[in-house]
């Protein structure tokens, strides 16, 4: 950033100074052409021709230095045929002069034509009154006094242009500094987070870059409740598979006659709680992902496919808008839907009925069907792990279970009603809606 600003700051101050050196240098160099042509009008003014035909001066040029030889400032006429008139200060030198001019203007121009001096040439051609001869006024002076004048302003305008690149180079790399001093306040913050030494980013932080602290801050919170998850998980699995594991141990230790029953058993147990565990597993790992929306209404439809051949005597409607999204992968979304819609085709009465609909920011289904529904002091109990009411049914009693898990995960939630209208039961999911 200090190498584009010093490129750039130099590149504007090299252009604006070349553009002020040319318009102050012709201002200089035009002011003192005007001292040359008026010095050339009032030898033109003062010019007449003598009986003779020769150029004559009714009066003398106030100017010393057109007396004193070689003194810089010279004046000439000449005219075909004449002889040329010349200032006292040329002395033994003539001005050149080239072919006649056919206007009436002033021609400026800087000649070498004397070795030891670098001449400015103002000349004129001009008839005079009584003669017919174009005579050439041509009036010179050394530029040296020029040459000085513009060697001084260029240096000035170096030096002040050198002094102001400089300053703005060193304000733009305080700026620079200065302004990205927080984000090496925040590189420190994160060290002392990646060392242990602070769990969050702390303290204030300038407003540019807040947002960013925030959301690095909900990341690690987000990291943190993702880990600790991770070890209630494995915390819950371990424990539930310690108890069928100790069964199962202490009936090989004691040689049990029913050992091979009690194996199976105890297997299916533990196979129903690895199932639930990495059902929850499987949707932690997938929240990860910000943008995660699922079609509400495909879902649904695949579900009342798949579970229309398992128990075919089940009629299952479905009501609501077909574009709603939810903030939610398409997997969890299909496992939740599933086991809800099993379940109500299962333990219903032969009529299911899905009513989906927007509310508050978040999609919510409703499952309803017209079985003998659970009683309220039930309906809490029903969700946990393993609790199953009907017994005389297959099932693993997980469920409900894992659609609440997932949906908790997803910030949802899931609660059971009695359905007004089928009298059965009613599960009320509830998931964002995605923007």
């Amino acid at each position: 950033m200090i190498l584009i600003a010093a490129a750039w700051i130099a590149l504007l101050l090299a252009g604006g100074g070349f553009a002020l050196d040319r318009v102050l240098t012709n201002a200089i160099t035009r002011n003192f052409d005007d001292g040359l042509e008026y010095i050339l009008t009032s030898l033109i003014v003062s010019a007449e021709i003598d009986p003779e035909g020769q150029i004559a001066f009714n009066r003398q040029l106030s100017d010393q230095r057109f007396l004193e030889p070689y003194s810089g400032a010279y004046w000439q006429v000449s005219g075909k045929g004449y002889e040329t008139f010349p200032s006292r200060s040329l002395w033994d030198r003539q001005l050149t002069t080239g072919a006649p001019h056919a206007d009436q203007d002033v021609h400026i121009y800087d000649s070498d034509q004397f070795p030891d001096q670098k001449l400015r040439v103002v000349e004129r051609d001009v008839t005079l009154p009584g003669s017919k001869v174009r005579w050439r006024f041509q009036v010179a002076q050394t530029r040296e006094a020029l040459d000085a004048q513009i060697a001084a302003l260029r240096k000035t305008l170096v030096r002040s242009f050198l002094l102001l690149a400089a300053g703005l180079i060193v304000l733009a790399g305080l700026q620079t500094w200065y302004g990205l001093l927080p984000l090496r306040k925040l590189r420190l913050e994160i060290q002392r987070m990646r060392t242990g030494k602070t769990g969050r980013i702390e303290g204030a932080m300038p407003a540019e870059i807040a947002p960013m602290v925030e959301e690095l801050n909900a990341l690690v919170a987000h990291n943190d409740r993702q880990a600790e998850e991770a070890r209630r998980h494995a915390g819950n699995l371990a424990h539930a598979l310690k108890t069928p594991l100790t069964v199962i141990m202490n009936a090989a230790t004691a040689q049990s006659d029913d050992l091979p029953t009690t194996v199976v058993r105890e297997a299916r147990t533990m196979r129903r709680q690895v199932d639930h565990h990495l059902a929850r597993a499987r949707a932690v790992g997938r929240r990860g992902s910000a943008h995660s929306r699922a079609p509400v209404w495909p879902s649904v439809e695949s579900v009342e496919r798949a579970v229309s051949r398992l128990y075919p005597h089940v009629r299952i409607d479905t009501d609501g808008p077909r574009d709603l999204v939810a903030h939610i992968e398409r997997q969890d979304l299909d496992e939740i839907m599933g086991n809800l819609v099993e379940n109500a085709a299962k333990y219903g009465g032969g009529s299911v009925f899905i009513t989906m609909g927007v509310e508050a920011g978040f999609v919510e289904v409703l499952v309803e069907d017209d079985g003998v529904g659970i009683p309220e002091a039930d309906r809490m109990r029903v969700i946990d792990r393993g609790v199953r009411l009907d017994t005389g049914k297959p099932g693993t009693g997980l469920g409900l279970a894992i659609v609440r898990d997932v949906a908790e995960i997803y910030d949802g939630t899931v609660s059971l009603e009695e359905s007004e209208d089928l009298g059965g039961l009613m599960v009320r999911l509830r998931l964002p809606a995605a923007v």
